[in-house]
């Protein structure tokens, strides 16, 4: 009988490939991953505070109804059409180039209705646009 201690050796583990593999595995969960932080969000459109605004010759105010009708300067459009929104547009802003368009759109109205006059006013040639809104206190809701 052979009773000489064998020298045995330790066993060993590789960890190179297992840290290519945790690497691997990195890199994927990192280049599949979605960012749905902003697919959560509740949004509350704001309320400005501003001064009352006055009648200037230089200012077409765009209305955009709730059902997406459109009103120029208080006069209804027939159309819904970026072409009818346009000619209206620029028979308003006829006396002055550098008009401001105002639009004055109801908070339940579509987005799309918005775009369409943007839109019609790129096509007429006007570039300065801004929105109208309603104070705090006249929208029935409290400052936050």
């Amino acid at each position: 009988m052979n009773f000489r201690s064998r020298d045995r050796d330790e066993p060993e583990i590789n960890l190179i490939p297992f840290i290519d593999v945790l690497l691997v595995i990195l890199i994927f969960l990192m280049l599949t991953t979605t960012y749905s932080k902003f697919t959560q969000l509740q949004l509350t459109l704001p309320v400005a505070d501003a001064e009352q605004m006055r009648d200037r010759p230089k200012e077409v105010i765009v209305s955009v109804a709730a059902d997406g009708r459109y009103a120029v300067n208080k006069t209804a459009l027939d159309g819904r059409s970026v072409d009818v929104v346009a000619a209206a547009l620029r028979t308003a802003a006829s006396a002055s180039p550098e008009s401001i368009i105002i639009i004055s759109a109801d908070a339940t109205a579509p987005h799309q209705s918005v775009i369409t006059v943007m839109e019609a006013a790129r096509r007429a040639g006007l570039t300065q646009i801004t929105f109208a809104t309603q104070s705090a206190a006249s929208a029935g809701a409290a400052p936050r």
